[in-house]
């Protein structure tokens, strides 16, 4: 897939000078089927209320399921694009930290389904999110 292999500092590498740095997302593990991650709660990801906002955590979710979704082409030709998310906001959070793990449901040949859940330090779930990925031709 990859020519060199990819470890957790080339992941992050790849959020320099992107939204995903802006909001303070950060990749943590990955494997076969799923990735990892986490994001602050601080004044990047709330809203006006001071809670955070509902868009940081779609935010977290496509940005997990993105990068998982092209740990699973063949990136010389092929590209992951977003189709269709949803998201469910189930318990609000002020500050901290919260934490997503993305778990692949259906990895296709041209179509991908990812679901994330983010939840608090303590675990309790934040928000649950499901996207679906296109596998299109990179661009000659």
């Amino acid at each position: 897939m990859h020519k060199n292999p990819i470890t957790l500092d080339t992941l992050n590498e790849w959020r320099k000078n992107t939204m995903v740095e802006h909001l303070g997302i950060e990749l943590t593990e990955f494997g076969e089927g799923y990735i990892c991650g986490k994001m602050p709660v601080d004044h990047r990801t709330h809203q006006p209320m001071g809670l955070l906002h509902g868009g940081a955590s779609v935010a977290l979710a496509e940005t997990l399921a993105s990068i998982g979704a092209f740990l699973h082409v063949d990136q010389t030709t092929k590209a992951c694009v977003g189709l269709e998310i949803n998201a469910n906001h189930i318990r609000s959070i002020r500050e901290g930290w919260v934490y997503a793990r993305a778990t692949a449901i259906h990895i296709g040949r041209t179509t991908q389904v990812w679901e994330t859940k983010i939840t608090t330090e303590t675990g309790e779930p934040v928000c649950i999110s499901r996207m679906t990925v296109a596998v299109i031709d990179k661009p000659r």
